[in-house]
């Protein structure tokens, strides 16, 4: 049994969404979002497809609109930068009634081990009911540091918001 399936249920569901006007646009393919639903389905997740969207007001959208949905994790990727467009966390933050700081510190920690970029990544991390959102960056590299960090947490994080405890 995988760490995100609750004994007993059918398994938990999960969004993504791809903040990147170019890939929108069809200028150039989407990299992260394959490697985003590789990591959920790997982990027992049943992912509904990657949705790419131009950055800003449309990934507010895209959030709101999976919410409705409940899933139990949204993982976005991109627009977390400082160009003037990189507003997905922006977008984000209203949508959280819970943030998990400690995530992110663990992911930028983790990324800044690697390139002293990382710490210019201001994603959140967090809950809007029993959904996690979490914002990684538009970079498969940024991305796969990300999903590691999020590895050994993810299945207690998902047992946490649902209510029940996990072993």
């Amino acid at each position: 049994m995988s760490a995100c399936e609750p004994q007993g249920h059918s398994p938990r569901r999960a969004g993504v969404v791809i903040a990147s006007t170019r890939a929108a646009a069809g200028i150039y393919a989407d990299d992260t979002g394959p490697v985003i639903v590789d990591w959920l389905r790997e982990h027992g997740f049943e992912t509904f497809p990657a949705m790419v969207v131009p950055d800003g007001e449309p990934v507010g959208a895209a959030l709101r609109a999976l919410l409705t949905q409940q899933p139990a994790v949204v993982i976005t990727s991109g627009g977390t930068g400082l160009s003037p467009d990189d507003r997905t966390p922006e977008m984000t933050l209203p949508l959280l009634d819970r943030e998990i700081p400690g995530i992110m510190e663990g992911i930028r920690r983790a990324g800044a081990a690697k390139t002293p970029m990382a710490m210019l990544s201001r994603g959140h991390a967090g809950a809007a009911g029993r959904t996690f959102i979490i914002n990684l960056p538009g970079s498969p590299k940024g991305v796969m540091d990300g999903l590691a960090v999020l590895d050994p947490v993810i299945g207690h994080l998902c047992d946490q918001l649902e209510g029940s405890h996990g072993h």
